[in-house]
Order: structure tokens, then C-alpha cells, then sequence
């Protein structure tokens, strides 16, 4: 065993713990069928595709309205480590949301080694910007948007959390609430990984923007979820973060069971689900169970 590099981890079990498609080898499946359930979804909902919200080739978003035009908007961001994965990966989420009378948007941003994470961060504050400004014509209450993200994407959900709105000249509680999923709240772990050669990531930026280490701007219900299966350092940093925001934010924390990686997803959507219940309170009255 080589000297600790995160934790108790030495570079190889690091990389273990971080690795989650080696660790899950049906990924290539379930991405599959991500994609053909959204194709579906896309073929029979309305909805805006590839919707620039700024000028940069990634800076799309998909809409699905819903038929109120005061509905609550839930905005998703994907995962893919911050380097794959697609905004389209996610259409099919939008049905248990539409069908609940929830407006349902899906971000893209760009990727690594093309983007750096501040960069994503900005991209996403920028998104988040452009819905707020547009709720009237896109028909949706803009006093109702909860923000969430999936592993990476779960990384930049917390970060809109901490940001200064009101610098950006938006209301600094303007989010309802945040809903991530198997968050890397902490980027010093991924700073000696296997990731490093792609993201570099610097001291400075693990410091500016590791969620775990700020404070959300105001009192915003937050929801995390992992799942019972993913590696112990995804739990154990959502613990972490739970802990450092606890004090100063409403947050529950939830363990999906028997879920690893890629299905604590669909948790989101299914009806017998607890996080699910807890995501249409929060979406429907800013609060948590």
C-alpha cells in the first residue's frame, strides 16, 4: 500500500473509490437506455430543444413546459465528471414532473479539457439567469425553481447555492431549493486522481469551489441523496456536507437503498420513492419533509 493521498485512500484505492463505470459495468446499458426513453419523451412532449441561453457552443438548454403558466421549474444538470454526458441524456425525466403540473429544464455546459469547472460553474449561473429573466414567456413561477444535478451536475447544483445573486443583480433568495445527487462536494480527492491529467484542477479552484468548503448565500432548503451501494466517499461526503451546512441551511439528507451510481437517478422519478416525495414538496411549497 502507498501512502495516503485523500482520507485513508492511496492513489489506487482513490482511483477505486472515483472510478464508478469500472465499479458498475452495466453503465454502457443503462446510458443506452437513457437515451432511447428520452428520444421517446422528446417524440411526445412539447418542448424546446438546444435552446441557446448564452453564446458559447454549450450553452443549450431543453424546455418542457407545463399547462399551467405559474408551474413550479425543475432545473436538472447532468453528471459525466465534469467531461460527458449530455442535457439529452435526461428528457425522460420530464413526464413524472409535467404530468405533476412541473415545468422540467435540462443543462447542457461545456466540458472538460475545452472548459475549466469555473467555467461550468459560470455557465450554470448564467443558465439559471437566463431562466429567471425569461419565466413569463417560458411559463413558469420564477419564485418556485429548484435546482439539481447528478454527480457532477450534483457538484454545480450546490454551487448555484452559494452563489451571490445579488452581485449578479438577481435576488439572493430567488432559489427555492437544490435537489443533488451523489454530489462531489469536496475536489481535493479528485485533484490526485486519475482525473487530474484532464481537469487540472489548482489549489485555489478546489478552495473557490468546493461546495463543502462555502456557505450557502441564503436559507435554501437543500435535499441530498445518495445511494446505499455508491462508493464510500460519495456517502461520506454528502454526510460532510450535510454537516457543514446544517447549521446555517434547512437540509435532509437521504440514502437510497439498494441504488448504486447510475440508478439513484431514477429515485427522482418514481412515485413509491421518498426522494421523490420530498422533491414535489419542495418544488410545490420551498419546503423539505
Amino acid at each position: 500500500m502507498g501512502s495516503p493521498l485523500w482520507r485513508h485512500y492511496d492513489e489506487r484505492a482513490l482511483n477505486e473509490q472515483l472510478n464508478l463505470r469500472i465499479r458498475t459495468p452495466e453503465h454502457p446499458e443503462i446510458f443506452e437506455r437513457w437515451e432511447a426513453d428520452s428520444r421517446a419523451v422528446r417524440a411526445r412532449l412539447a418542448h424546446r430543444f438546444d435552446t441557446a441561453y448564452g453564446e458559447m457552443p454549450g450553452e443549450k438548454l431543453d424546455f418542457f413546459p407545463a399547462r399551467d403558466k405559474q408551474a413550479p421549474l425543475l432545473v436538472f444538470i447532468h453528471g459525466g465528471y465534469w467531461q460527458g454526458l449530455d442535457k439529452a441524456h435526461y428528457s425522460y425525466f420530464a413526464p413524472a414532473f409535467v404530468d405533476q403540473g412541473i415545468a422540467f429544464a435540462s443543462l447542457n455546459y461545456s466540458l472538460a479539457p475545452q472548459a475549466r469547472i469555473g467555467t461550468m460553474v459560470e455557465q450554470v449561473r448564467r443558465a439559471l439567469a437566463w431562466l429567471y429573466e425569461r419565466a413569463e414567456e417560458l411559463g413558469f413561477d420564477r419564485e418556485r425553481v429548484v435546482v439539481s444535478g447528478h454527480s457532477a451536475g450534483g457538484h454545480l447544483a450546490a454551487m448555484a447555492v452559494v452563489t451571490d445573486w445579488a452581485a449578479l443583480a438577481l435576488p439572493p433568495d430567488w432559489i427555492a431549493g437544490c435537489c443533488s445527487l451523489s454530489g462531489v462536494y469536496q475536489l481535493e480527492p479528485i485533484r490526485h486522481s486519475y482525473h487530474q491529467p484532464i481537469l487540472k484542477l489548482t489549489q485555489d479552484e478546489v478552495a473557490d469551489l468546493s461546495p463543502q468548503l462555502l456557505r450557502p448565500r441564503a436559507q435554501t432548503p437543500t435535499l441530498l441523496a445518495v445511494g446505499a451501494l455508491e462508493p464510500e466517499e460519495f456517502r461520506e461526503q454528502q454526510r460532510e456536507l450535510a454537516e457543514a451546512w446544517g447549521l446555517d441551511n434547512t437540509v435532509v439528507a437521504i440514502e437510497v437503498p439498494e441504488r448504486h451510481h447510475f440508478n439513484v437517478v431514477d429515485a427522482l422519478i418514481e412515485e413509491d420513492q421518498p426522494l421523490h416525495r420530498a422533491l414535489l414538496a419542495l418544488l410545490r411549497d420551498r419546503r423539505l419533509p
